[in-house]
């Protein structure tokens, strides 16, 4: 049985938009994060962002897991970049000494220039990462294959597409049901006293199971698939049809101009690193 993420029909700003106009409203605006260095610009877009999630009124309770695993990610990388500096070593020239970090016998010299960058690349990826939460968590899942059908993706890739997006939901459901089955039987996944190996180790009778689990429900999806001669058309119908309201072309009109005004910028040099007047030491 696939297990979906935690949709809930909630009649926002969001959800009434086409879910084809907000994946293509998202790439454009993916790609014009990706695309500048500046402070100001990046945190326009993470205040955007967050403010799209505010609308979508999603809870914490949903969406815990996800922050759970992104934040601290996205805080080590950032914490690597400002400690080492490197990375984007071409957005400055010129380093402005800001602090020195003294561990043990190391001793790390961190510029004025490596911290904005840093915040700079923290305000890209929470950015990127909340515009990417809201496409699973917002579309209802019995409209992901006509929705990259009405992309342009034939019909396998389409239903490949949401194959894809199921699966990471129905293999934590599954990972979580064998846990709880193995602790019913008295296995300890955290032992006291157990290392990081063995805690490793102790994977494996989970694992395993969940491994062969997801193959077997891959097997059953394909027989399904099989015995209602799915390819055997050149085109299949959907049973759920989507239409585009005009809102929805004004949303994707936003994103293309966002985008190719993003790249004029770019070519006419603005956008690139920049760091507060205030922040730099004086003469």
């Amino acid at each position: 049985m696939l297990v979906t993420w935690a949709y809930k029909a909630r009649d926002t700003l969001v959800q009434r938009f086409d879910p084809r106009a907000r994946l293509i409203f998202t790439a454009c605006a993916m790609l014009s994060i990706l695309q500048v260095w500046d402070l100001r610009w990046l945190a326009g877009w993470l205040a955007f962002t967050l403010l799209a999630y505010r609308s979508a009124r999603l809870t914490w309770k949903e969406t815990r897991r996800f922050w759970l695993v992104v934040l601290p990610l996205i805080t080590f990388l950032v914490l690597i970049t400002a400690l080492t500096g490197r990375g984007g070593e071409e957005a400055y020239q010129v380093a402005h000494p800001w602090a020195r970090l003294h561990l043990g016998p190391w001793v790390w010299a961190i510029s004025v220039e490596q911290v904005v960058f840093a915040l700079g690349q923290f305000a890209r990826m929470l950015a990127l990462a909340t515009l990417g939460l809201l496409i699973p968590f917002t579309i209802h899942p019995a409209h992901y294959g006509v929705t990259f059908r009405g992309l342009g993706l034939n019909d396998k890739f389409a239903v490949a597409t949401d194959l894809a997006f199921r699966l990471v939901p129905s293999v934590a459901r599954d990972f979580q049901t064998t846990l709880d089955a193995q602790r019913a039987r008295g296995y300890e996944l955290e032992r006291k006293g157990a290392g990081l190996v063995r805690q490793i180790r102790n994977l494996a009778p989970l694992i395993v199971p969940v491994t062969i689990q997801a193959i077997l429900n891959g097997e059953d999806i394909i027989d399904a698939m099989d015995l209602r001669a799915f390819g055997a058309r050149p085109r299949r119908t959907w049973i759920v049809e989507l239409r585009y309201q005009r809102r929805d072309y004004l949303l994707m009109a936003v994103g293309v101009v966002v985008l190719a005004l993003t790249i004029a910028a770019k070519l006419a040099g603005y956008g690139d690193f920049w760091v507060p007047p205030g922040w730099l030491p004086g003469p």
